[in-house]
């Protein structure tokens, strides 16, 4: 099955997300009309990096992903457990979570995703992938009331979810991430890897994905 991309995924869109699509106008012109508001300390907390590992690990990897990709979802699922138990706890590999929403769906839940505290990041973000046809797929324009069912079990509180989702310079922040990686590194489906200044787009099984790491493949 080929990756997902921009063009597969929102074959109504015309124009790239660099020329500002439908869904981030949307998403910005939600944001813009809501009462809740993010303080910039808040938004500024939630910029900082998403990372698993140690920080002094030789090999750092970037996932450039969309919380909506069926592709990220599995290589969640079936590789990520190996790399972490093998390559990042092990100290071998630093993890840094970046993201690439593919619509306006997984802006949102890339934005509440960061609202929690990092140590909490990850499960949640393996959380929502193991139940995309909840939340994502079968919830439809409900998408905000699921995202917030999820975000409430991982012990997120109802005021930091409004402040999130509706926090419009935290899109612009992750849009402009998005539109940087298009720009260097030429990535346009997910999931995607930046390795050592190499991009390696695709899912792939752990024993593909080791022979991607200088030194250990």
């Amino acid at each position: 099955m080929p990756n997902l991309t921009r063009r597969t995924l929102l074959p109504l869109l015309a124009a790239p997300v660099w020329t500002a699509p439908v869904w981030a106008a949307a998403a910005r012109a939600q944001a813009a009309t809501a009462t809740a508001q993010a303080t910039a300390a808040q938004t500024a907390a939630w910029e900082t990096p998403r990372t698993l590992g140690k920080a002094d690990a030789k090999i750092v990897v970037e996932e450039w992903f969309s919380l909506t990709c069926t592709h990220c979802a599995h290589f969640a699922a079936t590789t990520f457990p190996q790399v972490r138990t093998k390559l990042i706890d092990t100290g071998k590999v630093r993890w840094v979570f970046r993201d690439f929403p593919l619509d306006r769906v997984a802006l949102a839940a890339a934005q509440v995703a960061r609202a929690l505290p990092p140590d909490r990041y990850t499960a949640f973000v393996l959380t929502l992938f193991s139940t995309q046809d909840r939340w994502a797929f079968g919830a439809g324009k409900k998408y905000p009331q699921k995202l917030w069912e999820v975000a409430a079990l991982a012990g997120m509180d109802r005021a930091t979810f409004d402040a999130a989702f509706h926090d419009k310079a935290l899109q612009d922040w992750i849009l402009a991430q998005q539109k940087h990686a298009e720009t260097k590194w030429k990535i346009d489906a997910t999931p995607s890897f930046v390795i050592d200044g190499q991009m390696i787009a695709g899912e792939m099984p752990y024993d593909s994905f080791v022979k991607q790491l200088p030194g250990l493949g």
